[in-house]
């Protein structure tokens, strides 16, 4: 059905004009999102659905949640930015879209039940919201991990964002599910009014709440009502994602040893502090990072470390006004500062790099090519240092002028370019 239902919105987009489907496409929306659940047996009434929204550290926060769930014995599904995975089966997500529509989640949740699945995780972004991807979840639990600003273009202000954000909640409020769960930061103000909401149970998460918390380049540890936690990420930002994840589980049910277990043993999270290691001797990191705060706290997770960063400004013809806060934080921050391309789309390459130059003093590399900012970065760096390559994460592509798209992997470029390092360079001396 979700294959047919592709096949015939691609021909109508070809013969139908843009100006008559416009009108239309909130009634559209609506009804395929109903009519795809109705086709596929309403399947998330048969699962436990947890959701996950938030600005940043939705995909870190649904992978600890993943493990978590396989590790206290429940066949666990999950939608994600990332990937999608149904128990130890996994497929890279190449949507780049975290929840695609025409009816893809109701036809994976069924592909889930089918394989014996009792639960599934699924990452609910505020543009779906637009389209009508978030009905019919029936949610059991949904994390707000937390809000910042972005996507302001695409919403008309912050307000519009957040008010996307409450729709998300409200899926929630409005679930058939007899028991439901709201989980949210509570260090972030946006969140507060979010429980007033009738839900059967309504907690929140705070940094407060991880005692003894040490992270270094590697690993963060903290303690969580008498339970140790111990994970394979650093930053204090990665301790909040599990704290986020630990308190739902609790609240599931899930013993905090069995958490705690789960955590120690994470999977590296592809694109998401990924640390790429060929045997040099310094640090290289991918990450998503693309908003000023995940920008910081990145850097932040490496306070010891000579910084070399490359960075751009994801999205053009979007979230203009964060381009000259991100080339700030960078030069206050790093060492060496490389601004590269990201996603332009058909917005002139150079026009975003100026704009993120606005506020600097210091005068960067600038090197739009990007596998050439990632080769110069690398062949830049000594003994103890860090490589930060923020922006692109996994995403799939580097999205082009006119649709154009050029397949990529900021992981496996970095892989490359490290093997290509002449004998010796990787090991030099801290200067």
């Amino acid at each position: 059905m979700y294959e047919l239902v592709n096949a015939i919105v691609r021909i109508l987009k070809k013969i139908i004009p843009e100006s008559i489907v416009r009108p239309l496409l909130p009634l559209y929306h609506h009804g395929l999102a109903y009519v795809m659940a109705l086709a596929y047996g309403f399947p998330a009434k048969k699962l436990v659905v947890i959701g996950v929204t938030g600005t940043k550290g939705k995909s870190t926060t649904a992978e600890m949640l993943f493990s978590i769930l396989r590790t206290a014995g429940y066949k666990t599904a999950l939608i994600s930015t990332i990937r999608f995975a149904i128990d130890g089966e996994s497929e890279p997500n190449r949507f780049k879209m975290t929840l695609h529509g025409r009816g893809f989640a109701q036809a994976f949740m069924r592909r889930a039940l089918t394989a014996g699945c009792t639960h599934i995780i699924i990452e609910i972004t505020s543009e779906s919201v637009l389209q009508y991807r978030h009905l019919f979840l029936y949610l059991d639990a949904l994390i707000v991990t937390n809000i910042q600003r972005e996507h302001i273009e695409r919403h008309g202000s912050f307000e519009n964002y957040v008010a996307a954000k409450r729709t998300i909640v409200d899926t929630l409020v409005h679930s058939p599910k007899q028991h439901t769960l709201l989980v949210t930061n509570g260090d972030v103000p946006e969140t507060h009014a979010f429980h007033t909401v009738h839900v059967s149970k309504s907690i929140e998460f705070k940094e407060s709440e991880l005692h003894g918390l040490h992270s270094g380049d590697t690993r963060a540890q903290f303690e969580y009502a008498g339970t140790q936690f111990s994970l394979p990420l650093p930053g204090t930002f990665n301790a909040m994602n599990a704290l986020a994840a630990v308190k739902t589980t609790e609240a599931l049910g899930i013993p905090l040893t069995t958490a705690a277990t789960a955590l120690a043993k994470l999977p590296p999270v592809r694109g998401r502090v990924e640390r790429i290691e060929v045997g040099q001797k310094f640090i290289a990191v991918v990450d998503y990072a693309h908003t000023p705060d995940s920008l910081r706290a990145l850097y932040s997770a490496f306070p010891s470390q000579r910084k070399i960063c490359v960075l751009g400004s994801t999205g053009g013809g979007r979230d203009a006004w964060k381009r000259p806060e991100m080339g700030r934080i960078a030069e206050e921050t790093c060492e060496k500062v490389i601004l590269t391309n990201e996603d332009p789309y058909d917005e002139d390459p150079g026009k975003i790099i100026r704009d993120m130059t606005r506020d600097m003093k210091r005068v960067p590399e600038i090197i739009l090519d990007r596998r050439e900012a990632i080769r110069y970065a690398l062949a830049s760096a000594h003994h103890g240092d860090a490589v930060l390559i923020s922006g692109k994460g996994t995403d799939p592509y580097i999205m082009g002028a006119h649709g154009s798209r050029l397949p990529w992997s900021d992981a496996a470029v970095v892989r490359e370019e490290l093997e290509r390092l002449p004998t010796g360079q990787a090991d030099l001396p801290v200067r």
